[in-house]
């Protein structure tokens, strides 16, 4: 009985929904024979109007009589071509005109969906590391096997990994300009030139080079302006650590004075440092790596624009702003830190801990973990004045201002925040992280 039923109505279901699929394309065809006559009737001769207008009310009164799938079809037909003769650069459209409507739709949308609601943000430096990573350095020992060419591409796209090398140029001992402080003492800070490279081998962007010497020979590797981490990775290659590189300068000031010169960091007419050449204790042979690492991306996450126009920024929020109307910062970014202090709040530092009117402060886990120097966490740390802060010395509070907020990096070792540069604006307030999106590692996911 039931397949005697289909047998008789799924002809009849079919038919109704051939129709009303008709009747919606007919519809869509009033539309566009609309859209053609307004913006192209001064062009029409009075024939083509009236043949328009004929061809419209034909289609317009089978849709309204509930005419069926054929005679609809007809009459989209009739239309049809007199558009094609009539429609001009409107209908038909060309694959390139359609194809700038649509990139053109999909970037007011992304525009409008980036403005206003979610932003996509990278980290560019390590100031809220271990919470958030900026580019970071896997360094590749002297000997150790690297990478072939599928890891390398894989960890490409799972990391963002770029090789980057310097190669000896013939054979000899390795040696390096380090840069002096104001005792004329060598630092841990290798001397580098400011350069214009290219991102993505098209982008302008500026970088820094750092030189090598093998037998007086340049050996050079750019990494991009952000990258702090350069010297680290150098002094594992030479090294091991910073105790091992004092011995080894103690070792070479021991045989003799080490001359300084001045090296050109860039084209300021103060653009110089005053440097040592220091043999660093290897020789290389030509074709060789004189140093070698895989360079990560900082983490790439989404920041939640809407939220701060409904409610106040809370301590312990990760907090993006803008830096244009900050006096200690020259340029107009977006930077990332931890938000510690609203209007009225009291701000001290008593290491390892960051005290809030009074009290250890709460909010994050982040100010637990800090407080603690639990795991990578290595506490809050006084502004130091020999290094340009004006907030938050040994023994100083700060009571933050109406109208601003107060902000301090994770990584209070190594970050240039409120301590430096003081306030921000409320009105320079961006929003809060939302979501890890890249690289694939242990911290994809929600933001902390």
């Amino acid at each position: 009985m039931f397949d005697f039923l289909l047998l008789i109505f799924r002809p009849l279901g079919d038919l109704l929904s051939s129709n009303r699929k008709m009747r919606r394309n007919g519809a869509n065809w009033l539309d566009l024979a609309e859209k053609v006559r307004r913006y192209r009737c001064d062009r029409f001769t009075a024939a083509e109007a009236a043949e328009l207008a004929g061809c419209r009310e034909n289609l317009r009164r089978g849709l309204r009589e509930n005419a069926d799938a054929g005679k609809l079809k007809l009459a989209i037909e009739a239309l049809e071509d007199v558009l094609r003769r009539v429609g001009g650069s409107i209908y038909p459209k060309t694959s390139l005109s359609e194809n700038v409507d649509f990139f053109l739709v999909a970037a007011i949308v992304i525009l409008g969906i980036r403005t206003y609601f979610v932003q996509p943000f990278k980290i560019p430096t390590n100031s809220m590391w271990p919470t958030y990573y900026g580019m970071t350095a896997e360094n590749i020992p002297p000997g150790a096997p690297a990478p072939g060419w599928a890891e390398r591409l894989w960890r490409f796209g799972a990391y963002g990994a770029q090789r980057r090398e310097a190669i000896a140029p013939r054979s000899g001992e390795v040696s390096a300009q380090y840069v002096l402080d104001a005792e004329n003492r060598p630092t841990t800070y290798l001397a580098y030139t400011m350069k214009t490279g290219r991102k993505w081998l098209v982008i302008p962007t500026q970088v820094r080079e750092y030189t090598f010497y093998v037998d007086g020979a340049p050996a050079s590797v750019q990494v991009p302006e952000d990258f702090d981490g350069f010297d680290a990775v150098a002094m594992e290659t030479f090294f091991g650590n910073e105790q091992g590189y004092y011995q080894h300068l103690a070792a070479v000031a021991r045989a003799g004075p080490l001359e300084a010169s001045l090296f050109k960091v860039n084209d300021d007419p103060d653009g110089y440092h005053r440097v040592v050449t220091l043999p660093l204790g290897r020789t290389v042979r030509a074709g060789d790596p004189v140093l070698r690492f895989d360079l990560l991306t900082g983490d790439q996450l989404f920041v939640d624009r809407m939220s701060y126009h409904f409610m106040r920024p809370k301590v312990g929020q990760g907090f993006v702003f803008r830096t244009g109307h900050i006096p200690g910062i020259p340029v107009d970014e977006y930077y990332i830190k931890r938000l510690v202090g609203v209007p009225g709040d009291v701000m001290e530092i008593k290491q390892p801990r960051l005290y809030r009117n009074g009290q250890p402060i709460t909010g994050s886990t982040t100010f637990e973990l800090n407080g603690r120097r639990v795991g990578l966490y290595r506490g809050y740390f006084n502004g130091d004045a020999l290094m340009g802060a004006r907030y938050l010395g040994r023994g100083q509070t700060l009571t933050v201002p109406p109208h601003a907020f107060f902000a301090l990096g994770d990584n209070s070792f190594n970050s240039a925040d409120g301590r430096y540069w003081g306030f921000v604006p409320a009105a320079d307030v961006v929003g809060q992280p939302l979501f890890v999106y890249y690289p694939f590692t242990r911290r994809w996911g929600p933001a902390r």
